[in-house]
């Protein structure tokens, strides 16, 4: 169960007050004591994550938030933590209670707005004495059916996970569709240098060579050190060549002329977010001058490293062609500016660590503010000036 990654997996998140009953029904849905459970308000500071399986979904990621309406000294930021959340969530389960409705109807708006699927719960039924006709009142006020349920009890817990499992729709993605099928020959070019971890191969890497095999695919790997050798040892030219993005130019010059290229990040961007966009984005080089400014965001929060693409080469490659006075701002994990109109441009990386509707939600407050958003691949291969010659999509 703990091998599918967090951003393979289906993200369920728990809204409501203080003492709603989130993290009793966490624990619940999880069978384990995953979040602590107290009656004092604000016992859940920070949002709780909790990975398992789910009949009818599968491989998902229960997230425990923080009161709604937490007024404790450090209450706004937890609140607004609750509200970064929203981000990554695919189906946001709101848990009404007898103390009221205004902050609750709020949220569903919000997911609404947002398409995020909802599931509004009466929850601790087991203590309301009038809790059949709360439920239909609640029913008519959000416009939805309300579930009602005691976590506590086990009361409606069954009725709940059906209708979790009927919010859930599962759209089938590949992360190499459309580059290659049953049959075809696929070369892995992937340099190995610090910044990958020891013993072991990233995210992205792991993830394309088990399509691929799933797929039916001939799957070689190697370096960049390596590609000659490896071309040579096979007996016709792969039909698919995918390269880490930091290594496109040297690979592009191996490159037989009868196999596509294309990278690992752009894949990703393809497969998480919007690569046609991400495409379009990368036009906005063009307007680029000294006195531009550049947010780049990270998925993953890390140490840097001496060759690392987001922090050392992509800032380097910018300043050497537009100016050192360049402006260029970097963010890494939950950190994300909320407005975005300060930057000419927004370079994400291939964000394997995040789930499809996080990096959608950055794209969007991209595209809504008016910002162009390019992906590490994407902009990697039009500064090498080989983005007309590498598949994007």
């Amino acid at each position: 169960m703990q091998t599918t990654p967090s951003s393979e997996r289906i993200h369920i998140a728990l809204y409501g007050r203080c003492n709603a009953g989130k993290s009793t029904l966490m624990n619940a849905l999880t069978g384990q004591e995953t979040a602590i459970v107290s009656s004092t308000p604000g016992t859940t500071t920070d949002p709780v994550r909790k990975a398992i399986e789910i009949n009818g979904v599968g491989a998902a990621v229960i997230i425990d938030t923080p009161g709604l309406d937490d007024n404790t000294i450090l209450g706004d930021k937890r609140v607004a933590r609750t509200a970064k959340t929203l981000d990554q969530t695919d189906i946001a389960i709101v848990l009404f209670t007898d103390k009221g409705y205004d902050i609750e109807l709020q949220l569903l708006d919000e997911c609404r707005i947002r398409e995020i699927k909802t599931i509004a719960v009466l929850s601790q039924v087991d203590t309301i004495d009038n809790a059949e006709a709360l439920a239909k009142q609640l029913t008519e006020l959000v416009g939805q059916p309300v579930v009602s349920i005691s976590a506590r009890t086990g009361e409606g817990m069954e009725r709940l996970q059906r209708a979790i499992a009927g919010a859930y729709s599962h759209e089938e993605r590949l992360i190499t569709e459309g580059f290659c099928s049953a049959g075809d020959t696929v070369l892995l070019v992937m340099p190995q240098d610090k910044s990958a971890p020891k013993g072991r191969l990233i995210q992205p890497q792991v993830q394309t060579i088990r399509e691929l095999l799933d797929r039916g695919c001939t799957t070689i790997c190697c370096t960049p050190d390596n590609m000659s050798q490896a071309l040579k040892a096979l007996a016709a030219p792969p039909h698919l060549i995918i390269t880490d993005s930091q290594a496109f130019n040297s690979v592009y010059e191996q490159k037989p002329a009868e196999s596509t290229l294309t990278s690992f990040s752009i894949l990703f961007a393809r497969y998480k977010g919007d690569i046609e966009l991400f495409v379009e984005g990368v036009k906005a080089l063009k307007g680029i001058t000294k006195e531009s400014r550049i947010l780049i965001a990270e998925a993953c929060t890390h140490q840097p490293q001496n060759e690392d693409i987001g922090r050392v080469k992509l800032p380097r490659l910018l300043r050497k062609r537009f100016g050192e006075e360049l402006r260029i701002d970097i963010v890494g994990g939950a950190e994300y500016p909320e407005d975005l109109t300060a930057y000419d441009l927004v370079i994400h990386c291939g964000a394997c660590m995040f789930n499809r509707k996080h990096v959608l939600s950055r794209v969007e407050r991209a595209r809504r503010q008016g910002v162009a958003i390019t992906n590490y691949g994407v902009i990697l291969a039009a500064l090498g000036g080989i983005l007309d010659r590498v598949k994007t999509h």
